[in-house]
């Protein structure tokens, strides 16, 4: 989020041409807490809590109270999760995914059934998870499942299933990398944390002979795993070799680089956030971002996605829907929906960015296609696609924080006979609404100005001599994802500030 004089002068590279970072912050040099994280099993440890609160969420979405205020699946998941999740990504990195609960699993089936095949080549993009992605989106909004403990129940087992499934028949973490929407989300929401996994010294890593960091470290000849390998300490499975590593896309936090690097020269280090999405150039198992229309893609699914995801939690949607209704004669919902989906996931963005590149191609007499040009400016959405997902989910989170609290409470009472927990206290809520909405424009705020500083460093690249006339219709673009966002967020909202927010 620097512009590009800044850049060159703050991030000097290294001989294979990846960021120097300043090591002067390292996470796992902080006494208890980084002796914790280079522990090998610290991950497990993490993992161990969430999935035993995702145990008790499947039971209760099943067994428990339909009503949905009153069941910890659709409290937890659609209020809780969602918000801690995008919290925590801004203020310490990829934590969800460094804890998945998902995995757990997939690590046991793996000692009884090693992983035979490869991810088909094919396959080896985002197109599957970009699917899942809208899937769920549209299942959420059609299902209703912000107040269906039984749907949610069921999207949580089926993604317990999927890990388990994927990642038992293929090696590496293919689930992670080219399936989980979650993941996904995280991805793209880490390049805005201020924490990145990074090599410490890269003249160590130049004369490093073993590659361990990626290849994983060899057991003794005499000494194989139970499952009939001879590694004893895997090394990235996500195929990202840190010596050539650039940012948090596709980083799970695993921390496998860590623990298998001999010489101890990879940590976890403070950053500029979202610096790396006004970097260009080869990434280690991810290429040329700025040249995967995939990776286009999921940017706008993820951008316009926010924006349709809190659309559909006020009012007006409903008129939108009934004039759709209308208009093609439907009396069914789903092919209504679909048509709401189409026209903000594919005809908007391909309007909005094309007529965009269309004019920076003009302005800046670039000889970049405009099919090129929003390819390269479409990192710059990330930012403020985010700021709607942090307000979005934020609110309800704030809103409803220590709600939690009675729900436990009764599933304790109802589970065991008696107040284990104590009594249930269902006047408890969160904080209130007109604190938070000043809270909610802060954080959409904070997300243009991130978008315009990365949307400003591309156009400096792209044109040195025509930077304004580069960043202008970016610059436009995202400021009309602003308006859009703070007007949906001032519209009266369907159970706003209750459990059953949208």
């Amino acid at each position: 989020m620097i512009a590009s004089a800044q850049r060159r002068r703050s991030v000097t590279t290294t001989s294979l041409g990846q960021p120097l970072r300043d090591t002067s912050f390292d996470v796992l040099r902080i006494p208890l807490l980084g002796r914790f994280l280079r522990w090998r099993w610290s991950r497990t440890v993490l993992q161990i809590p969430v999935l035993l609160v995702g145990l008790i969420m499947i039971g209760h979405a099943f067994w428990g109270p339909q009503l949905a205020p009153k069941n910890l699946a659709v409290l937890l998941t659609w209020v809780h999760f969602r918000g801690l999740v995008v919290l925590v990504i801004l203020l310490a990195g990829n934590l969800f995914c460094m804890a998945c609960p998902f995995m757990l699993p997939r690590e046991l089936a793996r000692r009884l059934f090693k992983p035979k095949w490869e991810w088909p080549a094919a396959l080896r993009n985002k197109w599957l998870a970009i699917s899942l992605f809208v899937s769920v989106l549209f299942a959420y909004e059609l299902f209703d499942l912000w107040s269906n403990s039984w749907w949610t129940g069921a999207l949580i087992v089926s993604y317990f299933a999927a890990a388990l499934v994927v990642d038992t028949l293929f090696r590496r973490a293919s689930f992670c990398k080219y399936v989980c929407p979650i993941g996904q989300f995280n991805f793209l929401g880490s390049t805005l944390s201020p924490v990145e996994v990074a090599v410490r010294e890269p003249e160590t890593c130049d004369r490093c002979q073993t590659r361990d960091c990626i290849v994983g470290v060899r057991a003794p000849a005499d000494f194989k795993a139970s499952d009939g390998t001879a590694i004893e300490q895997r090394g990235c499975e996500l195929s990202l070799f840190q010596p050539r590593k650039v940012g948090n896309l596709d980083c799970t936090f695993c921390l496998d680089c860590v623990y298998a690097c001999p010489h101890d020269n990879i940590g976890l280090f403070a950053r500029l956030p979202a610096e790396e999405l006004g970097m260009g150039g080869n990434r280690s198992g991810l290429g040329r971002v700025e040249k995967r229309f995939d990776f286009t893609v999921l940017i706008v699914v993820f951008t316009f996605g926010a924006l349709l995801n809190a659309f559909a939690m006020i009012s007006p949607v409903y008129t939108a829907e009934q004039w759709l209704a209308s208009v093609t004669g439907l009396d069914v919902e789903w092919p209504i929906l679909a048509a709401l989906f189409a026209t903000v996931l594919i005809l908007e963005p391909a309007i909005l960015l094309g007529a965009a590149a269309v004019f920076t191609r003009w302005m800046t007499e670039t000889r970049q296609s405009v099919p090129a040009i929003i390819n390269l400016f479409a990192r710059s959405l990330v930012p403020i696609g985010f700021g709607v997902w942090l307000a979005h989910y934020g609110f309800h989170f704030f809103t409803g924080c220590l709600t939690v609290i009675p729900v436990a409470q009764n599933a304790a009472l109802q589970s065991f006979g008696w107040p284990l927990l104590g009594v249930p206290r269902w006047q408890l809520g969160g904080i209130p609404e007109s604190i938070v909405f000043p809270m909610e424009v802060g954080f959409i705020c904070l997300g243009l100005a991130g978008s315009w500083m990365v949307a400003w460093t591309i156009a400096r690249d792209l044109s040195p001599m025509r930077t304004w006339a580069g960043f202008t219709a970016w610059g436009t673009l995202h400021l009309l994802l602003f308006v859009s966002a703070v007007w949906i967020m001032i519209q009266p909202m369907e159970m706003r500030g209750t459990l059953l927010g949208g």
